[in-house]
């Protein structure tokens, strides 16, 4: 059986599809839009990597898939495109967390930094997780209220994720440093999913519900 994993990312605005091969990046297609174009685009980028990588759906050993915290619409769009995929390829379902995915990109950039990564929720509310130098975790994945002086005994930090566009003023004179470089995107699923793939750690097709962070988030 090939190792080949379909990587399916919408936790954000952003609409992400990768493919790659034990581990290694084969093909990407992405955008973003504040016009939410996961519904439309999700099946077409899905049809654009699988040519791309000169492949057939048919040689895809498993699907991973953003599975939260974020938007509760684009999680379900594609939780439910992924299911689809699965079951009717009868291959396996894994799930990435969308907060360590990013750290996984900001970590490939700036390894040697505490990273903390946070989607926007609203207002001063954000989803946030937050790694040290050597990945491990300073705070759990969850939601947060942010003020002038919130996560102050971290610093310094980077912060990447599009929750760091409202605190760049408001955090301008604290040792946090910012890269919008780095978004959300599906290339930052494949080694947590190859490493997973190994591990024949896979989700229940039927049961399986992404981690909203909270009920009916959308951006």
């Amino acid at each position: 059986m090939s190792d080949y994993i379909l990587h399916i990312e919408t936790a954000t605005k952003v609409c992400s599809v990768a493919v790659s091969l034990n581990g290694e990046l084969i093909s990407c297609k992405e955008s973003s839009s504040d016009e939410f174009i996961h519904g439309e685009q999700l099946t077409n980028y899905i049809s654009e990597v699988i040519s791309s990588a000169n492949i057939q759906l048919e040689n895809i050993a498993a699907v991973s898939v953003s599975s939260g915290p974020g938007s509760y619409t684009g999680l379900r769009i594609g939780v439910s495109t992924a299911k689809g995929l699965c079951f009717g390829l009868s291959i396996p379902l894994i799930a990435v967390p969308s907060l360590s995915s990013l750290i996984f990109l900001a970590k490939e950039r700036h390894p040697n930094t505490t990273i903390c990564a946070m989607f926007d929720a609203r207002r001063m509310e954000v989803f946030r997780q937050v790694v040290d130098e050597n990945r491990v975790e300073l705070v759990s994945v969850g939601p947060q209220v942010l003020d002038e002086y919130s996560m102050v005994d971290l610093e310094p930090f980077l912060a990447v994720g599009d929750g760091t566009n409202k605190l760049k003023e408001l955090w301008g004179n604290r040792n946090i440093q910012f890269d919008d470089s780095i978004v959300p995107s599906a290339k930052g699923q494949r080694i947590l999913a190859n490493q997973k793939l190994k591990a024949q750690d896979f989700e229940d097709i039927a049961y399986f519900v992404p981690n909203y962070g909270k009920e009916f988030y959308t951006p």
